[in-house]
């Protein structure tokens, strides 16, 4: 049973060297850099936690793109979650040519980060773009979208709700789940269609909805080619996130040290938030091969 022991290690030995390679060694490299004055040029320096005490206590620029990243989080996940759940509802339906839909609605996960959408994006939001020119029919002033710090956030935001593909195609497989006789005897019952969606689509799907949140979380944290090609971090920083903030004291002013303990506070950030998600979820997610009073 054993004899083909060394084999079975042979075919896992590409995958164990890609994460030994890869990841691992580029995480803890990473760590150890945090600790570093290095600019790619010279050897590291080990300063300690210098890089960490500049951070937080002498860096501005870095209270000023942490609190707009988490403001960034707060509105773009929700939008995307919620915006995300409501087309797979809609698109969970049999018909003709649903299928045609379902991929048009997926379409702009793929196109979200790349050149020509953020061209096609700053040009509907630009002061004769698409979006100021509906206003002006309207008879409404034409707002600078771009460049007007109130404004700005809500351009990226929009771009990274307009994404959200990948997670109506989750929901939609899990809303396809759903037995349909609790619908029946809901209906027979007397419930609304809005009422069966709150007391048994919602409850049912929300080990999904928790799946989302989270990796839509992440994502919200990531976020780089949206804000970058489209705002550029500004106008006055308002657009200004931490990914924008990492990339520019690392390859931009060639202080890697400081970019990766940024890098570090970012993921720890991340970590507590999904740390935080988890813990809350026995409160409002639902197995159903769960017992009660588990």
């Amino acid at each position: 049973m054993y004899e083909n022991k060394r084999l079975g290690f042979l075919f896992v030995l590409p995958f164990v060297l890609g994460v030994l390679l890869f990841k691992l060694f580029p995480f803890v490299m990473s760590f150890a850099l945090s600790f570093t004055q290095y600019d790619l040029m010279d050897p590291p320096v080990f300063v300690g936690l210098q890089n960490y005490r500049e951070l937080f206590g002498d860096d501005p620029l870095f209270v000023k793109s942490l609190g707009v990243t988490l403001w960034y989080a707060v509105l773009a996940v929700p939008l995307r979650v919620g915006f995300a759940l409501f087309i797979a509802h809609v698109l969970n339906t049999k018909m003709r040519g649903i299928n045609f839909f379902r991929s048009a609605f997926y379409l702009p996960s793929i196109l979200g980060g790349s050149i020509a959408t953020a061209v096609l994006w700053r040009f509907i939001f630009s002061k004769y773009g698409l979006v100021n020119l509906v206003l002006v029919k309207l008879g409404l002033e034409p707002v600078a979208w771009l460049a007007d710090e109130h404004y700005s956030m809500w351009t990226i935001v929009l771009l990274f709700t307009w994404q959200f593909g990948s997670a109506m195609v989750i929901f939609l497989a899990a809303l396809q789940n759903v037995p349909q006789s609790l619908y029946e005897a809901a209906e027979i019952d007397g419930a609304s269609r809005l009422q069966q969606f709150f007391r048994i689509t919602v409850p049912l799907i929300t080990p999904v909805i928790f799946f989302n949140l989270i990796m839509q979380t992440v994502h919200a944290f990531q976020e780089f080619n949206g804000p970058y090609m489209v705002t550029e971090g500004g106008p006055l920083h308002s657009t200004y996130l931490l990914s924008l903030y990492i990339y520019e004291q690392s390859f931009k002013l060639f202080n890697l040290g400081y970019g990766t303990a940024l890098s570090w506070v970012l993921f720890a950030l991340v970590a507590v938030l999904s740390a935080v998600a988890f813990y809350s979820s026995k409160y409002w997610v639902y197995y159903a091969g769960e017992k009660e009073g588990k």
